[in-house]
Order: C-alpha cells, then structure tokens, then sequence
C-alpha cells in the first residue's frame, strides 16, 4: 500500500534576537563607515525633499483663496479624474470654487484642461458640461483637451492658448506644484487652493507630490516640449471678447 508522503514541519517563526542579528549584519563593520551610511541617508532624504522645499517656496507668496483671490481675466482648472464620465469629488471641488470665482466677478473666463488621450475618457467636456450647469455660460468657458500633466497644462496655456495670467485652481496637496511650475512656464500665476477632505485619495495625493515634485524641477528647469503641443488657438481670447458685454 502506498504510503503518502510525510508532511515537512512549518518552519518556526523568526524570533526579534534573530531578525535584529541579521540586520545588524547588513550594516557596516566599523564605526565610521557606519556613520558614513548614516551620513548617505540623510543625503539622500534631504535631495528628495529639495524639490518639494521648492515648489513650496516659489508658490508660497502666491497662494489666496476665492475670497482675496486678485481679479484676474482665465481661471484654469486642471483634471483630477472622472466616475462614470462626471466629475470626481475632488473635481467637482475645484469647479465649484471656479464658478465662485466667476460668479463673484474675480474671473472673465475658466480653461478647463484634462485629459482626453481616448475617446471613451473626456475630462474637458465632463468639466464644461458641470460648469455650465452650474451657471457659467459656455462662452467663456474654453477647453484644453491635451492637459496630460501639470507641466503640460501650464505650457500649452502660454504658448497654445496665450495666457499670461491666470488664477490657478486645484487641491493644496497639488496648487503649490501647479503655481511653480506654470511660472516656470511664463505664467504670472496666482494659486486657489480648494478644502482638501483628508481621505485616502488625499494622503496618496499627498505622498505622491513628493515623487511629483521631483519630475517638476526636472521641467522646470529643462523645459521639455508637452506630449502634444499643436497650433495656437484663440479660445481664450475670443471667450474674453464674448465676456466684454454684460453678465
């Protein structure tokens, strides 16, 4: 009769003494080249947070809310994603704060630009359809369907679209960000920042910008062409002439 096979023992668990013995056997030896490591860690960690100190001090001068928000003629508002072809919360947020900035008589016109690489995902039109609904005419709003990033946005908004200065309109974990940059890019930017709900989305935000932060300076002082560039378009200025007549 065959006999089945013994089963092997479960390994016992690794204790503390010996999980603390083996990463002590991952550090170097002698005492200075343990403090050289030491010493390359904290290199390491102040060079990845120098982007962030960055974007932080250019845009802190710069920041308002929508009530001591300067008048200014383009309000831009950048994508944060779509549920169901509508906006996300935090999309939604940022709107919000753009048609009160309109309705107040702070901004002529809103460019909303987002991410439309597939026909099935269009942040533009999700962004105008709320908008309107929400009581700014369609006229003065103007879409940029080729905002694949922020460095992107800010530069086919000088160069595409003719913007010289705007309001910029996001969440605080990313307006810092979008305000250095879009200087960067010949903006004279001001930054909104939106009320942040520290949920999950907010703390992944948030982490990521400091990865983020990083690819920013690389823009900011390369200045790569944006994926899509394409020819200028006058949707800014005709919005601004359509706006010249009473509200």
């Amino acid at each position: 009769m065959h006999r089945p096979s013994p089963r092997p023992s479960p390994r016992p668990a690794a204790r503390p003494k010996d999980l603390a013995r083996a990463a002590r056997a991952l550090l170097p030896r002698t005492v200075p080249a343990r403090r050289r490591t030491v010493q390359a860690l904290m290199a390491a960690c102040v060079l990845a947070l120098l982007p962030s100190a960055w974007t932080h001090a250019a845009a802190a001068p710069r920041l308002r809310t929508t009530a001591d928000a300067p008048a200014t003629e383009v309000a831009v508002v950048f994508g944060a994603g779509l549920w169901n072809g509508r906006p996300t919360p935090y999309l939604a947020d940022r709107l919000d704060a753009a048609v009160e900035l309109y309705r107040a008589g702070r901004v002529e016109v809103v460019l909303v630009t987002g991410d439309n690489s597939r026909r099935a995902y269009d942040e533009p039109d999700a962004m105008r359809t709320y908008l309107t609904g929400h009581g700014v005419p369609d006229a003065r709003i103007v879409s940029d369907y080729a905002g694949f990033d922020t460095w992107d946005s800010c530069v086919r908004a000088r160069e595409v679209f003719g913007v010289r200065r705007a309001l910029l309109i996001s969440q605080g974990f990313h307006i810092r960000r979008a305000v250095a940059l879009c200087r960067a890019a010949g903006v004279d930017a001001y930054g909104v920042g939106v009320a942040d709900v520290h949920d999950a989305t907010w703390y992944y935000g948030a982490a990521r910008e400091v990865l983020a932060s990083g690819k920013a300076a690389l823009d900011a002082s390369f200045k790569p062409r944006p994926r899509f560039l394409g020819p200028k378009e006058e949707g800014v200025s005709r919005a601004l002439t359509a706006g010249a007549g009473p509200r």
